[in-house]
């Protein structure tokens, strides 16, 4: 008789394939595919039959040899952003310009009235100007006609640049000025208007238009205009350039959209969180109400719709009501995104506090009996629904070598962290947390502003390095690496990502000290915060310093850092944890499937 057990993951659907001996299971091969559809929905097939047809292929079998075919109850879990006070800042008649080119030119602080630079020949000596230098001004030109003035006594203290040419301006000058270049809109900066130029020294942020009160002393304001230029200084926070423009009719508004307010059912009791209190006081009350029995959000607010959406989603893809959807657990994680400003002149953006929610769905035997009809019928393989994920993941983690109960298992996944404990009786507990890989990511993403989603993958999964020359570059931890062949000019002085295939280059705008700031981070964020939270959930008398060993299973297992990080601090409470390797060949993955497998032999 052969067995198979296939585990539906957020990412990645697992297949173990066994041959069933006296009662005890001779495995045959592993499968993997991309999980197609989210997690738990009809959807899921396709990956059940890629990863099926790649194990039946190594085994040198067919699907249709396979006897029953055993699969895990799938619980999804959707993460997404909820703002925290959110503000929408938006600017009318092209009141600032605020943003970061790579290469500015110049430094310091520059006062003037914005002229067109075809008319700075008009201008008197003694005059204060900010020249405007469009794109088919060639940037000798440029630099040209700006000496000239100067020449003639004009004191030209800033440019404000719509081309790349900042440093090849700045460089041709006979006075030092900030120039602000790739300004794209610069069609619509206002002329003949009061201007303030600011660029800092490398390395450096601005310090007077990143400041309210810095404004109001250049521009000359009175306390009622210096409160509602606040929104203007914080979108420029952090950058290294700036300009800011007063203009009769230009205004900054700011309209606060709310966070909304989080509703958790406990099962013995309830409570209210506002969202802009942060993630540790949702959390705190999470702690209180738990076991959790629903959570809402308050209707016309961010975290209002968000819930809706998973409630949504999920009723759309399982035929449910939603109103029969319930919500099991929440993570919640302090975070900042970039935010546009509406009205920009150079796509200007500025971070803004955030709260991350990922939510875990309350699982359901109907939607997976649908799964496993649906297999049935395309496959062709009879199919049973398994026992819960983490009593699987500990009886694959079981396979380890030098492993044995009494033992606790963190299966890392990519959309929920799960843990379980079993003890000398073999008897098993279990929970799961919502939050794991794909939550990190968006955190990634947020904080660095990168839509890219296999980018923000790489991010997580990979170190980087700054390539400091045609030989060499220098580690996350310092260290530097040389190369006996010149690495690609395109990667000079960029930070890069150390993949299996070579270096690959990352946008110039990420600098590494932020990357690795960043990943680290979320990743703390999520899988310590997770590991804590499951640990002390499944431990003997709620106990963590109980627990003995703990075996890391599932994908994010194989992280370069997140099981380091979650072994320190396990450390801390006297725990050894360290990778599992199922079956003894498998590594952390494959868990569940094989789990699935014995608890399959165990019930023939």
């Amino acid at each position: 008789m052969i067995i198979a057990g296939a585990d539906i993951g957020n990412n990645t659907t697992e297949v173990a394939l066994a041959n069933i001996s006296g009662n005890r299971p001779v495995f045959m091969a592993s499968g993997i595919s991309a999980t197609t559809g989210i997690k738990g929905t009809p959807d899921n097939v396709v990956g059940v039959r890629i990863a099926l047809e790649d194990a039946a292929r190594k085994a040198g079998i067919k699907i249709g040899d396979i006897n029953v075919l055993m699969i895990n109850e799938a619980t999804p879990v959707i993460a997404d952003v909820a703002m925290e006070a959110i503000t929408e800042t938006i600017i009318t008649e092209s009141t600032m310009i605020g943003h970061n080119p790579s290469t500015p030119g110049g430094v310091g602080l520059g006062v003037g009235v914005t002229t067109p630079i075809f008319k700075i020949d008009e201008c008197k000596p003694g005059e204060d100007v900010i020249v405007i230098v469009p794109k088919n001004v060639d940037f000798e030109d440029a630099a040209g006609i700006i000496n000239s003035a100067l020449t003639r006594g004009v004191h030209v203290n800033g440019a404000i640049v719509q081309k790349d040419d900042g440093v090849l301006i700045a460089n041709r000058l006979a006075k030092r000025i900030p120039v602000v270049d790739e300004v794209s809109l610069i069609e619509k900066v206002p002329l003949n208007m009061a201007a303030v130029v600011e660029v800092a020294e490398p390395g450096f942020t601005i310090s007077t238009l990143s400041n309210p009160y810095g404004i109001a002393t250049q521009f000359g304001l009175n306390p009622e205009e210096t409160k509602s230029i606040v929104p203007i200084a914080r979108a420029l926070i952090g950058n290294r350039s700036a300009v800011v423009i007063r203009t009769p009719l230009g205004d900054v508004k700011e309209r606060k959209i709310p966070a909304g307010t989080l509703l958790i059912r406990g099962e013995n009791a309830k409570g209210a969180v506002d969202v802009e209190n942060g993630a540790d006081a949702i959390m705190d009350l999470v702690e209180r109400l738990w076991p959790l029995a629903d959570v809402e959000g308050s209707a016309g607010t961010n975290v209002g719709g968000l819930l809706a959406k998973v409630r949504g989603t999920m009723s759309a893809v399982t035929g449910q009501d939603p109103k029969d959807i319930k919500i099991q657990d929440i993570l919640a994680v302090d975070t900042l995104v970039q935010q546009k400003v509406k009205g920009g002149l150079a796509n200007e953006f500025f971070s803004e506090d955030a709260v991350a929610l990922a939510a875990m769905v309350k699982s359901s035997r109907l939607p997976m009996e649908r799964v496993a009809q649906k297999i049935k019928d395309e496959i062709g393989v009879p199919v049973e629904i398994g026992g819960i994920e983490a009593h699987m993941a500990i009886l694959g983690a079981l396979t380890t070598p030098g492993a044995a109960s009494p033992l606790a298992i963190l299966d890392l996944g990519g959309g929920s962290t799960d843990a379980a404990f079993i003890n000398k009786d073999n008897k098993i507990s279990a929970v799961h947390m919502a939050g794991a890989g794909e939550m990190v990511n968006m955190l990634i993403a947020a904080e660095l502003g990168v839509n890219d989603r296999g980018l923000v993958e790489d991010i997580k999964r990979y170190p980087a390095a700054k390539v400091e020359s045609l030989f060499s570059i220098r580690l996350e931890d310092g260290t530097v690496k040389f190369f006996e062949k010149p690495i690609d000019p395109k990667a000079f002085a960029r930070v890069v990502l150390l993949k299996e295939n070579g270096l690959v280059p990352l946008p110039p705008e990420l600098n590494l000290e932020k990357i690795r700031s960043v990943r680290r981070k979320a990743k703390k964020e999520v899988f310590i915060k997770n590991a804590l939270r499951a640990l002390s959930k499944v431990a003997p008398a709620g106990n963590i310093r109980m627990v003995d060993f703990v075996v890391l299973v599932g994908g994010s297992a194989l992280d370069f850092e997140i099981p380091e990080m979650i072994s320190d601090a396990l450390a801390g409470y006297g725990i050894v944890a360290g990778r599992g390797n199922i079956r003894g060949s498998e590594g952390p993955r494959n868990a569940v499937a094989t789990g699935l497998v014995i608890s399959g032999c165990e019930k023939a």
